[in-house]
C-alpha cells in the first residue's frame, strides 16, 4: 500500500512540475510575446489558475499531514 501511495505522489509531483515549466517557460511567454490583449488576458487568467491549483495543493498537503489539529 506504502509502494503505491508513493507512486501517485510522485507521479503528481512530476506532473505538476512538468505543468509548471511549461506554463512559465513555454506557453506564458507565447502569450505575453504575441501582445493582444487576448493573449495578454489568457496568460493572466492561466496564472491565476496556476495559483489557485498551488494553493489547494498546499492545503491538501497540510490537512493530510495534521488532520486532527483544530478539530477534537
Amino acid at each position: 500500500m506504502f509502494a503505491i501511495k508513493l507512486t501517485l505522489l510522485m507521479l503528481g509531483v512530476l506532473l505538476y512540475v512538468s505543468a509548471t515549466a511549461c506554463w512559465f517557460f513555454w506557453i506564458g511567454p507565447c502569450l505575453l510575446m504575441d501582445g493582444e490583449s487576448a493573449d495578454i488576458i489568457g496568460a493572466f487568467v492561466g496564472t491565476c489558475i496556476w495559483l489557485l491549483i498551488t494553493f489547494g495543493m498546499v492545503i491538501h498537503v497540510i490537512k493530510t499531514a495534521r488532520p486532527t489539529v483544530g478539530g477534537r
